[in-house]
């Protein structure tokens, strides 16, 4: 079975030691493979990102950082000198293929506070549905330790969840999961499928792989990002990514490590803001935006009658009926202020008013319709 060919988007991993040659340049040639690899898949009408590291690899030779260890400084200079070069190669590898790339440069907070988190997926949501390839690093040039993500693989899981893919692949320096360190225990077993990540598993990657150079910071750190991804409704695919054309690779049969996803991703995001998210506030609606958003519509604000609490952009709010009967939970795309001077106009109107417009108070996408009252108005 073909891991890929079901996704409609992919996010794939690409670490530094993949990317970068020997001497401190792009390896031009795995990266033209590869890129011939995302150019099928977009061929077939799939949508795919770029979690690429590189930038302070290659930022050090061009400042003559040659020693080993680096000072954060160091590093914040290596990556600004070196984000421009790693941009160049994946626009160079990709142009071939009638392909542009889009540079996205993210800290923590653009994954974790929602009203970034919005912004951000409302960028990258515009750019794969305009056929170009984002390529996405952490922003190395003002981000802090007690700041940052730790490591790419956690990234991309993060990215993964936050536009919804369906695959995450982390390219590795090994073929996927073992039950041992395959070089040093004839006997280890490759494990080509999980359902679930058990603390049993865990341990298999925190230690019996660690001497494969897959352990703590590497196959420890990719089952972490698996189980972010795992709970956002998205396979993981763990595979060796030094071989030419990795993707194409696994589509043909390579050994790989695959995770299964829990739910879709629909179904793992509106879980999430019906379970997860506190309301901040609540916005009142009619009873024909009641019937429109249990069809599966968008909350306009032609159909809201009130607001209620204090709430700002990305926050979730419950949406309710005049008799306080709950339709469900989403995340508005206005603040309360805002809010309150839509309420009740039609769509054309809010720039008119606001000076901009989001669109709908609430998007489909991130409301959560909830199981209707036996005594509501809302059939």
């Amino acid at each position: 079975m073909n891991p890929l060919a079901g996704a409609r988007r992919i996010v794939v991993k690409v670490g530094s030691a993949l990317l970068v040659a020997a001497d401190g340049t792009p390896d031009r040639a795995w990266l033209d493979a590869l890129c011939l690899d995302i150019a099928r898949l977009r061929a077939r009408g799939q949508q795919v990102l770029i979690v690429s590291s590189g930038a302070v690899a290659l930022g050090r030779r061009r400042l003559g950082l040659t020693r080993r260890a680096l000072t954060l400084p160091e590093k914040q200079a290596a990556a600004a000198a070196g984000q421009s070069a790693l941009m160049r190669a994946w626009e160079e590898a990709l142009e071939p293929h009638g392909l542009s790339a889009a540079q996205i440069l993210l800290t923590r907070d653009d994954t974790e506070v929602r009203r970034r988190w919005l912004n951000a997926r409302a960028t990258v949501d515009t750019l794969l549905e305009l056929g170009v390839v984002p390529v996405v690093n952490e922003n190395d040039t003002v981000v802090t330790e007690e700041i940052r993500y730790g490591d790419n693989d956690r990234l991309a899981a993060r990215v993964a969840q936050m536009i919804g893919a369906d695959a995450l692949v982390l390219l590795s320096d090994i073929d996927g999961l073992y039950t041992a360190d395959p070089r040093r225990d004839p006997a280890a077993t490759h494990i080509p499928r999980l359902s679930q990540l058990t603390p049993e598993i865990e341990a298999m990657a925190g230690g019996a792989n660690a001497g494969a150079g897959v352990g703590t910071g590497g196959m420890a750190t990719k089952l972490a990002a698996a189980r972010i991804a795992q709970s956002a409704g998205c396979a993981t695919l763990i595979t060796l990514g030094s071989r030419p054309a990795p993707l194409g690779a696994v589509e043909d049969g390579a050994k790989a490590t695959l995770i299964e996803p829990a739910l879709t991703p629909g179904a793992a995001y509106k879980a999430w803001i019906a379970g997860s998210l506190a309301p901040a506030g609540a916005i009142i609606v009619d009873d024909g935006a009641g019937r429109a958003l249990r069809a599966g519509k968008s909350l306009l604000a032609a159909g809201a009658k009130g607001i209620e609490g204090r709430f700002g952009k990305g926050d979730a709010v419950s949406v309710r009926l005049a008799d306080g009967a709950e339709i469900g939970r989403g995340l508005s795309r206005y603040d309360a202020a805002e809010a309150e001077r839509i309420c009740g106009l039609r769509s054309d109107a809010i720039e008119g008013v606001l000076g901009y417009t989001s669109g709908p108070l609430i998007h489909a996408d991130d409301l959560a319709v909830l199981a209707p009252r036996l005594d509501s108005a809302v059939p």
